[in-house]
């Protein structure tokens, strides 16, 4: 059997001389592929039925048997929940871009990490999206056209949990499935340890308390929830969120009051991971105390549940309650310490690719 062209392509052995004529082979490429939760295409019903028909489908985020769970998903919450989130949404979105902050943030961090790397000229980086666009499967065949035979999948959940980076992973697997010549992958582990990590939300917490007018006296880091069921049966989502807390806090010099865990966005009836950020807020202003701060570190970038839930609501009920200052601090997002944990991380796991 002859070699053809992409025969030659394909592989990193050394097949010897090539034929005179014959096309010049082409380096093979190692892709970078930042992943995020995901967004809807807009605010109406539609796209946003789309989306959380999407996400709500998911066993990893809903493990009730489908027979019990798909007659209320479609039944009752894509009836009501669509306008809901879309009147959220539309709190937070971006009108210049027509799209949602975290599709603005993911693919601003995509962009900055490309000039990052610019010293591997071998690299290539796209982005993704579990839920909604792009997709997963897309961004696999961009970096496949593009000539990459290596991947690296780095999903953007500092802490891991079966609900976020699991789900990520299955889908991109999912997508490999229906490709005959497969690229090789590698995927980022959790970070919430990692010291560029802690580093860099110990410098946005200071860089943004230096911005104001008064002193938070409680500082909340408020992570997305899961089902206490989710971690009795395993998931070490919860670990994660306290030892990012702990580092966080042991960084700034502060003690266990001025720093404490809570978890919000709960879902359905069932006990979440507590305590709940809603209710701790609400309880503070109640107590008296009146100036807090409160920072996401289990988000990468912000998003609806950092910019609608937290900087929105919770401040809504901490006003409510009696409380004065309230403050919210912006997750990493593209910024020059944010951008600096993505490529610590993407070099260290392109070790032997790139």
């Amino acid at each position: 059997m002859s070699l053809t062209t992409d025969d030659v392509q394909t592989g990193n052995r050394n097949i010897g001389p090539l034929p005179a004529g014959h096309p010049p082979v082409k380096q093979p490429k190692v892709g970078i592929m930042l992943v995020n939760l995901g967004t809807p295409d807009g605010t109406d019903f539609a796209p946003m039925w789309r989306y959380l028909r999407e996400f709500l489908s998911d066993p990893r985020v809903i493990e009730l048997s489908r027979v019990v769970w798909y007659p209320i998903l479609y039944g009752l919450v894509l009836t009501t929940r669509p306008k809901k989130s879309g009147a959220n949404y539309k709190t937070i979105w971006n009108e210049a871009k027509n799209e949602s902050p975290l599709r603005t943030y993911t693919r601003a961090q995509a962009e900055k990490l490309s000039q990052m790397l610019a010293d591997k000229p071998n690299v290539v980086v796209d982005w993704g999206m579990r839920y909604g666009t792009p997709s997963i499967a897309s961004s696999v065949q961009r970096l496949m056209d593009q000539g990459c035979e290596r991947i690296v999948m780095f999903p953007l959940y500092p802490q891991f949990s079966a609900t976020t980076t699991a789900t990520a992973s299955d889908q991109l697997f999912r997508a490999l499935m229906k490709i005959r010549a497969m690229p090789a992958i590698r995927t980022v582990p959790a970070y919430y340890d990692e010291p560029a990590y802690i580093e860099a939300l110990a410098n946005s917490v200071n860089s943004h308390l230096a911005t104001l007018d008064f002193e938070p006296e409680v500082v909340l880091a408020s992570y997305h929830g899961i089902p206490k069921a989710y971690f009795e049966k395993g998931d070490p989502y919860h670990c994660h969120c306290l030892k990012t807390t702990r580092l966080l806090r042991e960084r700034l010099g502060w003690d266990d009051k001025k720093l404490i865990t809570t978890f919000q966005s709960r879902f359905g009836a069932q006990e979440w991971l507590q305590p709940y950020t809603d209710k701790t807020v609400e309880k503070l202003a109640k107590e008296g105390v009146k100036s807090i701060a409160v920072i996401n570190p289990g988000f990468s970038a912000d998003c609806i549940e950092t910019l609608e839930e937290i900087a929105g609501e919770a401040a809504e009920i901490f006003h409510h309650g009696g409380g004065k200052n309230f403050t919210h601090i912006p997750c990493l997002n593209d910024s020059d310490d944010g951008m600096a944990v993505i490529d610590t991380l993407v070099r260290r796991e392109l070790a032997g690719w790139a």
